[in-house]
């Protein structure tokens, strides 16, 4: 408190010798001050303008893809930024579509003649094979949320003239456009604004332009592919990766969750380039980083309109970034005639009222959550091993819930328990941290891939165990 005082009173002092100052000074510095911010920030709009025109009107168009009329119909045609000195600024909500493309030489008609000589088959810088990552992004500039739903490629759908397919195989018989009417038939006709497609080798290039990426590596990787060429060799733990590295991170899937588990571990990838380039001052470069990876990109989007949703993701807060993924099971050996990821059609639609803001008209898609059938997934994060979880199994055994079990621990250490809505139930996970009174909600499916809710224990709850040891166990009826 004297601290406090005596500042304040210093502070005081020195106000009343700069008021005589200001009040005796002929000029208004304060006009001046701002005059010459004016000029700043307009001398920065002018010249990240001026370069955006100049990767505009020199580099190869970012839309390499020949739409139809048809074609361009099924995305929204109208203006999704301002204009003027508002042309970085989002001014509706938008849909995304996001297609990583891995592509070998016999998936394109188009491959070098040298590519097919070389005895094994190497990544081709095409947009025609197979979508080997799909997500669908929303940015939401009335809510100030970003949503990237994950699409696993194996999912079933009905594909007119094709039958039963993998959702991945719709840019071979139909490009971007067929891609994204099946994606938003399968989420319940979400409408989809833009697409892009990346090609592999182009996401290696992107990383490396924004400088690497911070992230832990799950578990050990080890998986060499000679046919390829693909060799991934990668040790758990927190590092740094560089674009070659990042690349075996996100196309690893040879465990037990194959592509799902690559899911999870694409969107940990996202979250931390997210976290850690994505910044007001990253606007000044996506000129420098559009001409990096422009010859890997196809899309519909404008120069503007990247501007104006990257403006967006860096002026949103981390905690209003939710990673979803369509909810769904593995198919059994000999369900079908291949292994596919078959959709959980009621949960699709209560996901996308949740979130991407879809009417419903189905009582079953929106009714309470039951929380005896609610799956409770527990995972050890504490960093120690041979803890007695069975307190926390009590407690929730105390308020309802009845499917709590015993699943996988992660290997990343966490100080603060996460309360992972694994297929985006915001409002199931947050009355579990009113029931537990502790931990973090986060809708992400970062969690174990059986649940609707994950708690991933950290040492907080370590802390604070003692409380809960002397509660009697709860008759379950």
């Amino acid at each position: 408190m004297t601290i406090q005082r005596t500042s304040t009173e210093g502070n005081n002092s020195i106000n009343t010798v700069n008021l005589q100052e200001q009040k005796s000074a002929s000029g208004k510095p304060g006009r001046w001050l701002w005059f010459w911010l004016g000029m700043s920030g307009i001398a920065m709009i002018s010249a990240t303008a001026g370069a955006l025109l100049a990767v505009s009107l020199t580099s190869q168009p970012l839309m390499q893809a020949n739409l139809s009329a048809s074609e361009a119909a099924v995305f929204g045609q109208g203006r999704i930024s301002g204009e003027g000195l508002r042309f970085s600024e989002l001014t509706r909500p938008v849909n995304i579509l996001v297609m990583g493309m891995s592509v070998l030489p016999h998936d394109t008609q188009n491959a070098p003649e040298s590519l097919k000589e070389l005895g094994y088959f190497p990544q081709v810088n095409a947009f025609d094979g197979l979508a080997d990552v799909m997500l669908l992004i929303r940015f939401n500039p009335e809510t100030k949320k970003m949503t990237m739903l994950s699409i696993p490629r194996d999912t079933r759908i009905d594909l007119k003239g094709h039958g039963k397919v993998k959702i991945n195989s719709t840019n071979i018989h139909g490009g971007p456009a067929l891609t994204a009417k099946s994606v938003s038939e399968l989420l319940g006709d979400v409408p989809i604004d833009r697409y892009v497609r990346i090609n592999v080798l182009g996401v290696a290039k992107l990383i490396d332009a924004l400088g690497g990426v911070d992230v832990y590596v799950p578990q050990d990787m080890k998986y060499h592919d000679h046919s390829q060429h693909l060799y991934i060799d990668l040790k758990k733990g927190q590092q740094h990766l560089d674009g070659e590295k990042a690349l075996q991170l996100l196309r690893f899937r040879h465990d037990e969750n194959g592509d799902i588990g690559r899911i999870q571990r694409q969107q940990i990838v996202i979250r931390a380039l997210i976290d850690q380039v994505l910044n007001p001052g990253i606007l000044t470069q996506i000129p420098q980083i559009l001409n990096v990876v422009k010859e890997n990109i196809d899309t519909n989007l404008n120069v503007e309109e990247i501007l104006a949703l990257a403006g967006f993701g860096a002026r949103t807060n981390r905690s209003n970034l939710q990673m979803l993924m369509v909810p769904g099971r593995f198919s059994q050996p000999g369900e079908f005639d291949a292994s596919y990821w078959v959709p959980y059609r009621n949960q699709i639609r209560r996901m996308m009222a949740q979130h991407f803001d879809l009417p419903i008209d189905n009582p079953v898609a929106t009714r309470d959550v039951n929380l005896r059938s609610l799956r409770v997934a527990i995972q050890n994060a504490t960093g120690e091993d041979n803890i007695n979880f069975q307190p926390l199994v009590n407690q929730l055994i105390r308020s309802g819930y009845r499917n709590v079990y015993m699943a996988k621990r992660i290997g990343k250490n966490l100080e603060e328990t996460r309360i992972i809505a694994q297929y985006g139930d915001q409002e199931s996970a947050e009355s579990m941290r009113g029931v537990l009174g502790f931990g973090e909600v986060r809708i992400d499916s970062t969690g174990s891939i059986g649940s609707d809710i994950s708690i991933q224990v950290g040492q907080d709850w370590l802390k604070n165990k003692s409380l809960w040891e002397n509660l009697v166990d709860p008759v379950v009826r």
